[in-house]
């Protein structure tokens, strides 16, 4: 890795390479380059759409349908295995194809890539080095490059010299100002075991001509020391962070630099993040619930026709003759619209969400484990704060507001902008001219020296009285109080006011001037200073973050807060927006994961960090989703039980995330988690007027048909019975479920769903059993089960009234209130109803050996619909209460 090669001072890096400041021969490149290999990203082999296929087959509902599918074409039930095997197919193109878009994302990382780079290159080691234009594929360890303006860096380089030097390296961590970089000499091994991390993303690695590299609170009074302390420059080993490191990827904002190349191809950070994307976690909430679920059907399902048979065979004397019959229940025992449900109603909502808020849902299953959401995990900068600070206040040295020391320092930064050929104002300057107005054109501008990272503080001359010049120097405080003329005992209390001011989360600039002779010499390392005070900066908060954070709450989402940025900083941020940051805690202060987890706010955080938080949230039972935007996100992007990244994200953190949203914007979070649970709410009401209804039947034909002389249906009838009741469960897909279903996590347990469906589908039985006593003995008599047509046609009838019943009493949530027209599922029970009344004396119901009723008939199987449906609603409200 280039954190290991990089480690050591300049000259103990060279050596390793082999290389020098005059850079590698031809020869020399040409020999690396077979060894090492071109500079490219390792390509990802895809699988072919056959393996994807066959891999779509280990959903478990899938191989429940394919199994039910080839025991159907077995017996001969031609008509119910094509149908069945036909849904096992369109399932299975689906996923795959889902798949095959997530792969293409990944071409967009080569873009990030430069095409040429400039080297020094030797024919031969007698004569001096030219710069020329290469390849960036045949860039080679050991190689020297010259980087300017413009220039995008092609692998991952150590600096030999550098001047002015700032990179945007957004493509790996998500920051948008660039950071300064400088050639320092660092002892030791380096930055080995760093991972990328959020460097300036939440505020403490922005370069700014007024100090913005020290303008971190805990930077505002010890710099950068106890940073160096592992070698790599950079707090926590966090290689992004180290000042005499770049990385592939990354594009200079300013300044110029020389850098030899430590790392190229599959060596870079940037190809590690790269590889990131195919460990895929362990399935989502989706995955994990309905494989519990499914997997009790499948034994269920197993074990059904052998009993049968068993027990027909053993009391009744039928055998073989039975086995379609056993089948068919079977299949009315699982739910064969499953995949169309499941499929029709994700898409409907992610087809919703692109069109009305511009959320791109890249897997299905993703938008239902949205809906299971309980727990976000977000960073600060660009969520819950704007990407620019504000000018919070200006302290003279007493600690008293002072609008004049803003205003020296909004002259310093106007004059730094103007002389030092900056491109533009970075985020601090734009804070301070923004606040003090039109400032600093008064002054006529001689001299200044930009931010330098090493000094810490920035420099500008303006001519004041007659033969008089104003030397103007902002910075960190710890820099310029000590080049400032103090009293004794003045330097602690001025760096202790500093140190008030980080600790309640703003940044701080120190401001201090200096007068001197028109004659004397220019900015470079300025003393005698007159100490002028302090500005403080916020993060300016996200607009929409208030509302978004309540509305979260309101729905049951508890967010969290990783970030890489200073504690008070992340707290400070909470309470303004009101959200109680409780103990904050940093990374590395906790002692188990466990207890990093329940921590509102994390701060001072590592990629590795933000990972292994998710998975103890995951492993403690939350169903937990991850916001991110950069290469340093990835690991917790993959941690996720559903990753969430903005358009504007680097391409491997969109290849890598689940949900991509149109902008950085909690709100639309908000909107997908609601889209999420509307879908999960109708597929959890689908399951549960399905399952329960189907095991109701099933119960009872097995009991009925122990007690029967006759089959108590027939084959054909009851699959024409699941026919009729599976085209109006359609009616889920299209239904809108009420508020009490979206104020909480939408999560299908399995145990507490399998007992659902056991008491209820136990409930039904019982009321079919009821209509089967009022037919066998409430009427004519026990002989009335002779006439075996009018007891199908009579049970066929009520179970479909019962399934209508079971699809609006047990559907999740109600409608909402205020609207009078009836909803699409209670037009599909109405229908159903229809049919159950209708099909046994038409055409059609004597086809499937059924026949018309007599009056009578009707009156008290009705009774005993109308005590099912009481009863139904009962325990529904019981079960409705209990819930937490």
């Amino acid at each position: 890795m280039a954190s290991e090669t990089a480690g050591g001072t300049t000259l103990e890096v060279l050596r390793r390479l082999e290389s020098g400041p005059r850079g590698l021969t031809e020869t020399e490149a040409a020999a690396r380059l077979l060894t090492h290999g071109e500079n490219t990203l390792p390509d990802r082999r895809t699988p072919s759409w056959p393996r994807r296929c066959a891999h779509a087959l280990r959903d478990p509902f899938t191989a429940v349908l394919l199994c039910l599918g080839l025991v159907s074409a077995a017996v001969a039930s031609w008509g119910t295995a094509v149908v069945i095997l036909a849904l096992v197919a369109v399932s299975c193109v689906l996923r795959a194809s889902g798949e095959h878009r997530a792969d293409r994302s990944m071409a967009a990382l080569r873009e990030l890539v430069a095409g040429t780079a400039t080297v020094l290159r030797r024919d031969d080691a007698r004569e001096p080095p030219r710069a020329r234009e290469v390849p960036v594929t045949e860039l080679v360890p050991g190689d020297v490059l010259r980087l300017g303006p413009g220039d995008l860096i092609a692998a991952d380089v150590r600096l030999l010299r550098a001047r002015g030097l700032a990179v945007h390296q957004g493509a790996l961590t998500g920051e948008s100002a660039p950071v300064g970089k400088t050639a320092v000499e660092v002892p030791g091994e380096g930055a080995a075991g760093g991972g990328p991390g959020d460097g300036g993303a939440d505020g403490s690695g922005a370069v700014s001509s007024s100090g913005a590299d020290v303008l971190s609170p805990a930077v505002g009074t010890t710099g950068r020391s106890e940073a160096a302390a592992d070698g790599s420059g950079a707090p926590g080993g966090n290689p992004f962070e180290a000042p005499h490191l770049c990385f592939q990827g990354s594009a200079v904002a300013r300044g110029t630099a020389t850098a030899v190349v430590v790392a190229t191809g599959g060596g870079t950070r940037f190809a590690a993040a790269h590889r990131q994307p195919a460990a895929r976690r362990e399935g989502g909430a989706f995955d994990r619930s309905v494989h519990g679920i499914s997997w009790v059907l499948i034994r269920f399902m197993l074990l059904t026709p052998p009993l049968v048979l068993m027990a027909n065979a053993a009391l009744r004397g039928r055998g073989l003759e039975t086995l379609p019959f056993a089948v068919a229940v079977a299949v009315g025992l699982t739910p064969e619209m499953l995949p169309v449900i499941v499929t029709t109603c994700l898409a409907r909502g992610a087809a919703l969400l692109a069109r009305t808020h511009g959320v791109i849902v890249k897997r299905l299953p993703a938008l239902h484990d949205l809906g299971a959401v309980d727990v976000l995990c977000v960073d600060k900068t660009g969520t819950l704060t704007q990407d620019r600070p504000v000018v919070e206040r200006a302290l003279d040295p007493a600690g008293r507001d002072d609008p004049e020391v803003l205003r020296w320092a909004a002259v310093g930064a106007w004059w730094t902008l103007q002389l030092a050929e900056l491109p533009a104002p970075d985020a601090l300057d734009e804070a301070l001219l923004e606040a003090a107005g039109p400032v600093g054109e008064e002054y006529d501008g001689v001299d200044a020296a930009p931010f330098d990272p090493v000094r810490r503080f920035s420099t500008a001359v303006v001519r004041g009285s007659p033969g008089r010049h104003t030397v103007v120097v902002t910075g960190a405080a710890e820099a310029l109080v000590e080049r400032c003329a103090t009293e004794p005992g003045e330097r602690d209390r001025l760096l202790a006011l500093a140190a008030r001011e980080a600790d309640a989360g703003l940044r701080v600039l120190a401001v201090a001037t200096a007068d001197r002779p028109a004659g004397a010499p220019g900015p470079p390392d300025p003393r005698g200073l007159t100490f002028r005070g302090l500005v403080t900066f916020r993060d300016a908060l996200a607009p929409t973050a208030a509302e978004a954070l309540r509305a979260l709450a309101d729905r049951g989402v508890t967010v969290k807060v990783l970030t890489g940025d200073h504690p008070a900083t992340a707290a400070r941020a909470c309470r303004e927006l009101g959200l109680d940051p409780g103990e904050v805690r940093t990374a590395a202060q906790p002692a188990d994961p466990e207890s990093a987890g329940e921590a509102t706010v994390v701060a001072r955080c590592t990629p590795e960090d933000k990972a292994r938080i998710v998975a103890a949230l995951r492993a403690a039972g939350h169903t937990v989703g991850f916001l991110g935007d950069g290469v340093n996100d990835v690991a917790a992007l993959r941690a996720a039980d559903v990753g969430l990244a903005p358009r504007s994200a680097v391409g491997v953190a969109r290849e890598s995330a689940d949900v991509v949203l149109a902008e950085k914007d909690l709100r639309a979070i908000g909107h997908a988690i609601t889209a999420g649970r509307h879908a999960s709410g109708n597929i959890a009401s689908y399951l549960r007027v399905t399952l329960s209804s189907n095991l109701g039947n099933v119960v009872a034909m097995l009991a009925a048909g122990l007690l029967l002389p006759f089959l108590p249906m027939l084959p054909a009838q009851v699959l024409a019975q699941n026919l009729c009741f599976d085209a109006a469960q359609l009616a889920f897909a299209h239904d809108r479920p009420g508020a009490a279903a979206l104020r909480g996590p939408a999560v299908l347990r399995p145990r507490s769903f399998l007992r659902f469906v056991t008491g209820f589908g136990l409930l039904n039985a019982v009321a079919d059993l009821a209509t089967f006593a009022v037919l066998a003995f409430a009427l004519d008599g026990p002989d009335a089960v002779d006439d075996e047509a009018v007891f199908h046609s009579a049970w066929f009838t009520e179970n479909l009234l019962t399934q209508a019943l079971v699809m609006l009493l047990l559907r999740t949530g109600r409608r909402d209130e205020g609207s009078r027209a009836p909803g699409p599922v209670a037009l599909a029970a109405a229908g159903l109803a229809a049919v159950g009344l209708l099909l046994p004396p038409s055409p059609f119901g004597t086809a499937l050996g059924m026949t018309a009723l007599p009056a009578a008939y009707y009156l008290l199987p009705a009774v005993v619909l109308g005590l099912y449906a009481l009863a139904l609603t009962a325990a529904r409200a019981r079960q409705v209460r209990r819930q937490p």
